[in-house]
């Protein structure tokens, strides 16, 4: 029993095939009806924040001391809003360990379709609950964003509104295979996130700061008995190297997205979730539905005060009815990045209308970007698994504001049957310093990424945009060596005001981008030192074979081989 509210522990929701889940219910102590916001997920709900991300919470509490003020902090979860800072206003909070994890028995299978129907099930359940006014609302960040992109796809009938902050949406393009190329966070996640709060490590798991329950079930299994409880993520991944129905199952299904919804996304988060969130904007078929944009930490903004009161706003509007001002809300907002700061502004649309797509082509002589095509053919190659070339604008004249989407144009050749092509975009002050960014995750991050296999270069006609290729990565179209082909490559959204004197540059890489060699940063919850990519890393030799991807790369350039960047330019004064 808390002053304000009433805590329910480990409620048992049973699923249709008898699977019981479990539940943590954080309730108003006055008797009434109220709108439920529920979140499902692998996390253990028993684990503190403090306890299973430290460092994270460190530095979050240290730099924006709004998130702890206001509350006892007792009852912080990883990426699920803190009740204390919900319930007092009314609002039922619900907590549920998703199949095989915490404290919900059964087979772990991520983002498959027997979770989504969990959820489904847990979503009705919470809508008919005598504390409830039959209004659900989803949130969360991440994993409790991407599964309800998922869920969504099912309409449950008492789902009123989702606030997604962070959510990847596609399963291969967004999270598995970048470009065609594989991620190999997905399976190093899963040893340091999942596999630590299992479902069966009782009394060798983790205990919790606010609760008696062993956070990972009153049952202690041996790790055999545990590994036959999960999937094997990564190799499952592995073994899908196509966009196939594995990929299709646990992806977002636009026209079947009707709910209202705010989609919270990073500038930072290359390699996750930011192309989730605005793919979501411009593809659901939701009639009422936001997009926000901002910078620092993945996690950070779900728990200030801005990204609090913005998140009250809306559910307020839809699951109270309360007048919040949300009617108002205008259908975009941007926290504009410059290099030392970040400025609100709102839009009507995504892109922005008024872009001015602007073509800056690649020059061989000088590596140099300008307005010009290349006049004569020419050639550069580069090691194909290696650091490859940079082409540099000369320093601008005038400060220059990039936002939106960014997409790359180029012709390659290889020295043998495919390669992987990485591509950064970049800025350097005058006299060639890298300027880079706080991420997602990775403090040191360049303004775009964008990545593309050959030989996963076929476009889908009806959905690819200029500023947006859309491949269909259905089939493989091996090189012949030496014969250049064409790449259109998605470079994810940004934005970024880049000051005068400064240069533009895209790097056209064979390996991912490198800050630095040695940095010493280190997050708990991840395995790798953070050196420019955070975890989401391309480099498991098994999809990666030297024998197919170590050869030399080639960039072809004038004579029918025209090679741009194209920039969305924003008009300066608008």
């Amino acid at each position: 029993m808390h002053s304000t509210m009433v805590i329910d522990w480990d409620v048992g929701i049973a699923m249709d095939d008898g699977v019981v889940v479990r539940a943590d219910v954080f309730r108003p102590a006055e008797p009434g009806q109220y709108p439920v916001l529920l979140s499902y997920g692998p996390y253990a709900k028993g684990l503190a924040f403090q306890d299973g991300y430290p460092s994270a919470w460190q530095k979050m509490v240290s730099d924006h001391p709004d998130v702890p003020h206001g509350s006892s902090n007792l009852y912080q979860n990883w990426e699920v809003v803190d009740p204390e800072k919900w319930v007092p206003d009314g609002y039922v909070c619900v907590r549920v360990d998703s199949r095989g994890c915490g404290r919900s028995s059964g087979f772990v299978d991520h983002f498959s379709m027997r979770e989504t129907r969990d959820f489904h099930d847990c979503i009705e359940w919470a809508g008919v609950q005598p504390w409830s006014n039959g209004k659900v609302g989803l949130s969360g960040v991440s994993y409790f964003g991407i599964n309800q992109w998922q869920v969504a796809g099912l309409q449950p009938p008492h789902l009123a509104a989702m606030c997604i902050w962070e959510g990847a949406a596609d399963w291969y393009r967004d999270m598995t295979h970048h470009g065609g190329i594989l991620s190999t966070f997905w399976a190093n996640w899963y040893d340091m996130q999942v596999k630590t709060v299992q479902h069966g490590l009782g009394e060798r798991g983790p205990r919790s700061r606010s609760s008696p329950l062993l956070v990972c079930g009153d049952q202690t299994l041996s790790d055999a008995q545990l590994a036959a409880n999960r999937c094997s993520f990564g190799d499952d991944i592995l073994a899908h190297p196509l966009d196939d129905d594995y990929h299709r199952e646990r992806s977002a299904q636009w026209d079947r997205i009707t709910v209202p919804f705010l989609s919270a996304g990073n500038w930072g988060g290359q390699g996750l979730h930011l192309r989730g969130n605005t793919e979501a904007f411009v593809r659901a078929a939701s009639r009422h539905k936001w997009l926000e944009l901002h910078g620092l930490e993945h996690w950070t903004h779900f728990y200030t005060d801005y990204g609090v009161a913005i998140q009250k706003r809306f559910f307020g509007h839809f699951l109270k009815g309360e007048p919040t001002g949300w009617d108002q809300e205008a259908a975009v907002r941007l926290q504009v990045r410059h290099v030392d700061r970040f400025v609100e502004r709102t839009e009507d649309e995504w892109p922005i209308a008024r872009t001015e797509w602007t073509r800056l082509h690649l020059q061989p002589v000088q590596q140099a970007l300008g307005p010009q095509p290349a006049a004569d053919g020419d050639s550069l190659s580069f090691d194909a698994l290696g650091d490859g070339l940079t082409f540099l604008s000369p320093p601008l004249a005038q400060p220059m504001e990039i936002t939106g989407p960014v997409a790359a144009r180029l012709w390659a050749s290889s020295s043998t049957t495919d390669a992987d092509i990485f591509t950064v975009l970049r800025i350097f002050t005058a006299d060639l310093r890298e300027v880079t960014f706080a991420g997602a995750i990775d403090p040191h991050t360049p303004v775009a990424q964008g990545w593309l296999r050959a030989s996963h270069r076929a476009l889908d006609p009806e959905l690819t945009r200029e500023w947006r290729p859309y491949h269909t990565h259905a089939r493989r179209q091996e090189l012949e060596p030496g014969v250049p082909v064409q790449l259109d490559i998605e470079l994810w959204p940004t934005s970024i005001v880049v000051p005068s004197g400064c240069r533009i540059a895209l790097s056209v890489r064979g390996r991912d981008y490198l800050y630095a060699e040695k940095t010493g940063l280190k997050l708990s919850n991840f395995k790798n030192e953070l050196r420019g990519c955070g975890p989401f890393l391309h480099d498991d030799p098994r999809d990666r074979p030297a024998t197919v991807f170590g050869g030399r790369t080639s960039l072809h350039f004038g004579d029918g081989h025209a090679a741009w960047l194209l920039l969305p330019v924003i008009p300066p004064g608008t």
